[in-house]
């Protein structure tokens, strides 16, 4: 993928967060890295979604240093830039401030594996991040902010559980591309919700059973998955 397509991609993901209505005013983020070219491609820092265009779109190269483009990036491009160093197999990230998410971020509380909606997407609860100490956020806070995801997933693969909450923030969320990011930021929202629903009713429910968390999302991501075409 050229980098004009790179641009397009992540200015249609940026535009798709605000269409499913997981961003309001200039809140939230996508970005794609192509490795290749050692390249990373994300929004403007406060730019209005209104009359964002592909054109807007910054470009840095892995030490954040702008190599295109008029505007600053995001303020969050180190957090992005933990993330692809961290996680070789991510290739886009999306952050939003999405109601539900942020609530359990809020909350600094991890969201529950409750049901086979979330087993589809998300193998085990979603994760929070530890809380940033007072030296973290004063020096360097965003890359505090990747470093804590980071380390929520010492021992987790992160495509088996594509997003996070950053404690007392909001969520993140990637994939292999910045569609497939935008994606799981939008089933990140919906799980958040639904567990919330579900505690409501029940504040004693358990996890799922883990012969049922394995099935629905093996059949979807494992090495013989059938789901889908």
């Amino acid at each position: 993928m050229s980098i004009a397509d790179l641009k397009k991609a992540v200015c249609d993901a940026n535009l798709d967060l605000v269409f499913h209505g997981l961003v309001k005013m200039t809140f939230g983020n996508a970005s794609a890295i192509d490795r290749e070219a050692g390249l990373v491609v994300i929004k403007p820092s406060g730019v209005s979604y209104e009359k964002m265009k592909p054109r807007d779109m910054v470009v840095v190269n892995v030490a954040g240093e702008v190599v295109e483009g008029d505007y600053r990036p995001s303020v969050d491009l180190p957090t992005h830039l933990r993330l692809y160093e961290a996680f070789p197999s991510v290739g886009g990230v999306a952050h939003s401030h999405s109601h539900y998410a942020t609530c359990w971020a809020q909350a600094c509380r991890a969201i529950p594996c409750l049901g086979t909606t979330h087993a589809d997407y998300f193998y085990g609860d979603v994760p929070v991040t530890e809380v940033l100490t007072k030296m973290e956020v004063g020096d360097h806070y965003e890359r505090a902010i990747g470093d804590s995801i980071v380390q929520a997933f010492k021992e987790r693969d992160p495509l088996e559980c594509p997003g996070v909450l950053v404690a007392n923030h909001a969520p993140f969320a990637w994939g292999k591309s910045v569609g497939d990011a935008v994606e799981h930021a939008r089933v990140l929202e919906e799980v958040a919700q639904l567990a919330l629903h579900t505690l409501a009713i029940d504040p004693g429910k358990k996890s799922i059973a883990d012969h049922l968390l394995d099935k629905h999302f093996l059949r979807k991501h494992g090495d013989h998955a059938y789901y889908g075409q």
